[in-house]
């Protein structure tokens, strides 16, 4: 999660602190709407612990997933 914190403080000019809380609402928000059964695998994935720890092959197994895919 850090690596997607430091990016969206980087590319939106804002603390770390104001980017963390942003990545936190954003992924609750996520959380919040999609079926209940992803909400564990948004926050393995966000904690590196989905697919390797690669961000981008996360995302698309956790995605792919949810669209009964793998």
């Amino acid at each position: 999660m850090d690596q997607i914190i430091q990016a969206v403080a980087q590319k939106a000019n804002i603390s770390p602190e104001a980017a963390k809380t942003a990545v936190e609402t954003v992924l609750n928000l996520l959380k919040s709407k999609l079926p209940s059964e992803f909400a564990g695998q948004i926050d393995a994935a966000m904690n590196g612990q989905f697919a390797g720890g690669d961000l981008a092959k996360d995302a698309e197994s956790l995605l792919g997933g949810a669209f009964g895919k793998k």
